[in-house]
């Protein structure tokens, strides 16, 4: 990509920063106000779960650490702090030795001694942390030291324990911070990494926006929803109405009559992107993207998805911006590579692969698979690991843990000097590096794994007691997973029975095996209402968040012109009757409004009892047996996926509701990581507030291909009468040619 622009100096703007709270994110309590602070509003707590500790902390032996990370936003400073733990401890502990220490950023902000008297009981108690010590990113550790006899002990004794529960709080005082209009700064404050609350961002439209226009908030809806991948991402729209509070993103043309009071717009010369403050809140930002009609809105959108790193000042105009290379299927920047070997150091850093001490924790390597991941009779990816340990001279169980999503692979086994044998080149590598390169090869099978996965590493050493005051603990161990060790998906095609909404709900497919949506149109009601727009943009951010990369590609058109987009991939959004295809495609849909009624077909789907979703696509059918129809005061919303009816191999994807509220529903299930949201599957899916439930599971056509031989095994497989015809006619065939070779043998004999 070519980027050119100029910069336009504006006077600054005063900014407050916005709150992190909205109704979106995790519960949060309002606390009293700290010591040395006169401003409650401004607190807020977060349990140890909230945090990311799903477990309580099991501190054993004579000295364990265990932490979690905590941030604060960028346009906050911490004035006040404190940390209630909620703990318990051995009965068994020596108290005059024996303490917990609360650490921030490694600097200790407490120390909690264990009387003898409180020993085995919950105890609560309240820690006051220096503001000072927090910064941005910051770790809250807990370090606990025990001791139970004052003669030899055992390091690893069962009586060296302490549990600390993960509902303890820590709870932080804030105050706003002011910051320039500065675009260098973005996405700040419109998206903060430090902030783990959902991102709900506001879309404000000055007029009924056009494809073009559409099309750029798309964009910058798929480029926020992959930054904020982590933790969900929704994007209200708004028709001529500015947010009473926090930030937006407002889109002007120059053709529109702004409608936006006290909103500072300057007639745009070309793609234009402006920073300013929210005039309804001191607090709030406004990232204003101007131009003179729709194409220079997506102008303006694209340089700020792609190449607003290099911007600077309130105000850019961006002169041109250039597509050097054409994205190619399947190459989005989250998804595993698929065409060659892939290296664990493309995937996690460094540092992560590093693990130390008798007892590590594990390594986690997250992989997004491509979805359409043909694993029919394959025996799995292969994984070549180079690992690096440090040897123990003695040991008989030490190992290296292969899982795969929590699913065990291979235990490797960690030889011991002695097992290695104690000889000279041995012992003189082990003199200039005290780890022990080897290598492993093993086969991950992929047949019903999740496309979002885990590869999981885990070193497990032996504890070999040495006798009465001889067992110390040495923090000597070291195991290292070589980044260059690769996992291949080479071998794989990409052939998928469709449609299939499970995989639609996990990584947006089919729609993003284009990573910029580039073969994706979305058809919209005629006259979208603000609730059609939020749906439409949160979709993408969907998108943005499985990709990892903005939807330049993607269409936006009305029903009237669905002739034109024969070749892409259709998603339509409908609420009540403002969408024509409802009545264009009636035949196709297996669900659909009838008047003041709905109808739906129905398979046996909903009367399993066990979980229906198999890696054999046969066990997932369950097609259409009868249908009902019924009326209501308050309608469903439904997703329903089929062959697109202007070309086969494309999909089409409808979601209606018979109200427009009903459409937040369906994006609410899409974003939702809750164990319904997993009955989001199969081909028709019904979707009533939090409740969702699939009812059919037809698949009638493939995308992708394979090999000609490949899917000639693949056919007849799946065909029984092919099969049968098909050695019938191998059977015919060779008797003919047997036949045909004897006769000409036998003219040959007789010849002569």
């Amino acid at each position: 990509m070519l980027l050119a622009c100029s910069l336009v100096g504006w006077s600054d703007w005063a900014l407050s920063a916005t709150t992190p709270i909205n109704a979106t994110e995790p519960a949060v309590m309002p606390v009293a106000s700290l010591p040395g602070t006169d401003a409650p509003s401004n607190s807020y707590t977060r349990t140890l779960k909230e945090l990311g500790k799903s477990y309580s902390m099991n501190l054993k032996g004579v000295e364990a650490t265990d932490s979690v990370n905590f941030n604060v936003r960028a346009d906050e400073v911490v004035t006040a702090a404190q940390v209630t733990l909620q703990y318990s401890y051995s009965p068994a502990l020596l108290a005059d030795l024996s303490q917990i220490n609360v650490l921030i950023n490694d600097q200790v902000a407490a120390s909690l001694p264990l009387p003898k008297e409180e020993a085995g009981k919950l105890q609560t108690r309240t820690v006051q942390i220096p503001p000072q010590t927090i910064t941005e990113f910051n770790r809250l550790s807990l370090q606990f030291i025990g001791h139970y006899t004052m003669q030899c002990e055992d390091p690893l004794h069962s009586s060296l324990w302490a549990k600390i529960g993960n509902e303890s709080q820590l709870s932080l005082q804030v105050s706003s911070i002011k910051q320039p209009n500065d675009l260098s700064a973005l996405p700040l404050p419109l998206f903060d990494r430090r902030d783990a609350s959902p991102l709900k961002l506001p879309f404000v439209f000055t007029a009924r926006p056009s494809g073009p226009e559409l099309e750029a908030a798309g964009i910058l809806s798929s480029w926020f929803g992959a930054l904020a991948s982590y933790r969900g991402a929704t994007f209200p729209a708004s028709l001529t109405s500015l947010p009473a509070k926090g930030n937006a993103v407002v889109f002007v043309s120059s053709g529109e009559s702004t409608a936006l009071s006290g909103l500072p717009i300057k007639a745009a010369t070309g793609p234009t992107l402006t920073l300013v403050s929210n005039p309804n809140d001191a607090q709030g930002k406004l990232l204003i993207v101007s131009g003179r009609d729709g194409a220079d809105l997506k102008v303006a959108a694209t340089a700020l998805a792609l190449g607003g790193s290099a911007f600077s000042g309130q105000s850019v105009v961006i002169d041109r911006i250039d597509s050097l290379k054409p994205r190619r299927p399947y190459d989005a920047p989250n998804w595993l590579p698929s065409d060659r070997p892939v290296r664990l150091g493309e995937l996690a850093k460094p540092a992560e692969l590093n693990v130390s001490g008798y007892n590590p924790g594990q390594m986690t390597v997250a992989l997004r698979l491509p979805p359409d991941l043909f694993n029919w009779r394959e025996p799995g990816a292969q994984l070549d690991l180079k690992y690096r340990y440090t040897p123990q001279p003695v040991s008989t169980n030490s190992s290296l843990l292969v899982h795969f999503n929590d699913t065990f692979i291979k235990s490797i086994d960690l030889p011991s000097i002695e097992k290695l044998g104690s000889s000279d080149s041995l012992l003189a590598m082990l003199k200039t590096d005290d780890s022990l390169a080897r290598t492993s090869r093993m086969l991950l099978p992929l047949n019903s794994v999740a496309l979002q996965s885990r590869l999981q590493f885990r070193f497990m050493y032996d504890y070999i007691k040495q006798g009465d005051c001889r067992d110390i603990i040495i923090d000597n161990m070291r195991g290292v997973i070589d980044p260059d060790s690769t996992l291949d998906l080479s071998q794989y095609e990409h052939f998928m029975a469709m449609p299939n909404l499970g995989v639609f709900k996990d990584s947006g497919f089919p729609f993003t095996r284009m990573a910029d949506l580039s073969e994706t149109s979305v058809i919209l009601p005629n006259e979208p209402g603000p609730a059609d727009l939020s749906a439409y943009l949160t979709v993408l951010g969907r998108f943005g968040d499985s990709t990892g990369y903005p939807a330049t590609g993607v269409k936006v058109v009305h029903a009237d012109q669905v002739a034109e987009q024969r070749d892409r991939d259709l998603l339509v959004l409908a609420s009540g009757n403002n969408q024509p295809l409802l009545e264009q495609w009636q035949s196709l849909l297996p669900a659909k409004d009838e008047a003041a009624a709905q109808y739906f077909e129905l398979s046996d789907l909903p009367l399993r009892l066990r979980n229906w979703i198999s890696p054999d696509t046969k066990t997932n059918l369950r097609e259409a047996r009868s249908s009902f129809r019924f009326s209501a005061d308050d309608g469903s919303a439904y997703l329903t996926g089929f062959e697109s009816p202007l070309k086969s191999g494309r999909s089409v994807v409808f979601i209606a509701s018979a109200r427009p509220n009903g459409l937040a529903d369906v994006t609410n299930a899409l974003l939702s990581s809750e164990e319904n949201a997993h009955e989001l599957q199969g081909s028709l899916v019904v979707v009533k507030g939090k409740h969702v439930k699939s009812l059919v599971a037809e698949q009638d056509y493939y995308v992708g291909s394979l090999g000609p031989l490949r899917y000639l095994q693949w056919y007849l497989s799946q065909n029984i009468m092919a099969l049968m015809l098909f050695t019938l006619l191998g059977v015919l065939l060779l008797a003919s040619m047997t036949y045909l070779a004897l006769r000409l043998r036998a003219k040959r004999r007789l010849g002569q």
